[in-house]
């Protein structure tokens, strides 16, 4: 089989493209010319260079492939120019399942998001099934892997596209070279300099759980189907705690009130605008945060065998990768 992986420089996209070649596929990578190569670095892959938005690029990508992971998004959770995100995450996921049907690919396992779900009043872990309250898809993050998967289901009912759509939760661990958000969340706690916390809870899950729930997803996965890749919920207080266990420091006690935080969000953000680089802190994380964002995987777990590990591993296994490159010192 030869699987083509978009995004398979970043995170969770170079998690699938060493569990493909640890089942001995043939592995196929997308990557822009400006990506961050070092996750590629020694793996036997064939690297194709091109863009979402350019669409004979992905066309010759995509000639001879059985199979393609489309994992690659702009994921962050601040951007000057909205319009940038959704040019590659909607856009780009349009040209990549056209170009994926033109090719006669038997079948795409599309990355979503659980920031396309919904979230239960009550606090309880939200599925598949839990509505969605479009006044929750704030971010821009958020309302363009909306309207992505949006737009992978309308293929998948009008034209047969042969996708199924996964939802990883919050992945941690190794090889998180750029950070993601999370991650910069473990670095600065494993450098005791995440003092205080929000009440608010994430899904934490090892990417490299993630990875083989692509693959599970691509085997066993109903086309049209949707699959949450989450492991255990926590607390931020809880993450964080588990952190300082790890790095032998005091756990952070001061919590913050949300209404606290907003006002220094929104000093983050202007001071970004003038300065060009992310805010540490932004307004619509401090509106997500208000709520917990439990999940359950039981859907994954009973359809497709998914077997995640327990939190715990993914905190240490991401705190000894920073460690050993240099990202704590």
């Amino acid at each position: 089989m030869t699987a083509l992986v978009t995004g398979a420089s970043g995170f969770v996209g170079s998690a699938v493209a060493r569990a493909l070649l640890d089942r001995g596929e043939t592995v196929r990578t997308f990557v822009r010319p400006s990506s961050d190569r070092r996750n590629l670095e020694n793996l036997n892959v064939d690297i194709r260079v091109g863009d979402l938005r350019d669409r004979a690029s992905l066309d010759r990508a995509m000639q001879g492939c059985d199979t393609v992971f489309h994992v690659a998004a702009d994921y962050r959770l601040w951007v000057p120019e909205p319009s940038e995100m959704f040019l590659a995450n909607v856009d780009g996921t349009r040209n990549v399942m056209e170009a994926a049907g033109n090719a006669g690919v038997r079948r795409i396992v599309y990355t979503s998001s659980v920031a396309t779900l919904g979230l239960p009043e009550g606090g309880e872990p939200a599925n598949e099934e839990t509505p969605v309250n479009e006044g929750d898809i704030i971010s821009p993050y958020k309302q363009s892997k909306y309207a992505a998967e949006a737009l992978v289901k309308r293929m998948v009912a009008e034209q047969g596209l042969p996708a199924v759509i996964v939802h990883p939760s919050t992945p941690i661990g190794p090889r998180d070279v750029k950070p993601t958000p999370t991650g910069k969340i473990v670095v600065e706690a494993a450098r005791g300099r995440m003092p205080a916390f929000v009440d608010t809870g994430l899904n934490v899950v090892h990417v490299d759980d993630v990875a083989q729930g692509h693959l599970l997803a691509m085997e066993r996965g109903a086309i049209g189907g949707h699959y949450i890749l989450g492991a255990e919920n926590l607390t931020l207080a809880e993450i964080l705690g588990t952190v300082a266990e790890i790095v032998h420091r005091p756990a952070p006690k001061w919590r913050l009130p949300h209404d606290v935080v907003m006002p220094i969000a929104f000093l983050a953000e202007l001071w970004a605008r003038l300065t060009g680089r992310e805010p540490f802190v932004t307004r619509d994380g401090v509106r997500l945060a208000r709520k917990h964002m439990f999940f359950s995987s039981d859907h994954a777990i009973r359809s497709l065998g998914y077997q995640p590990r327990p939190a715990k591993v993914a905190i240490a296994d991401a705190v000894s990768w920073f460690n050993q490159h240099g990202y704590l010192n």
